[in-house]
């Protein structure tokens, strides 16, 4: 039987992310504060809707 040489070896597709709204993570909040590694980010949501992560 002959090798083939060019086949790949199989692999796993990474699982896919959990999603979370918005809407859940807030709650009735415009801001939270998420930790880390140590560090503290702030999520923000703007007047605009929009979402802001800052160190």
């Amino acid at each position: 039987m002959q090798k083939n040489h060019f086949a790949k070896p199989l692999t796993r597709a990474a699982p896919m992310p959990a999603t979370i709204s918005a809407a859940e993570l807030l709650r009735d909040r415009r801001e939270l504060v998420i930790e880390h590694a140590g560090e503290r980010y702030r999520l923000s949501l703007t007047r605009n809707g929009k979402l802001i992560l800052t160190k």
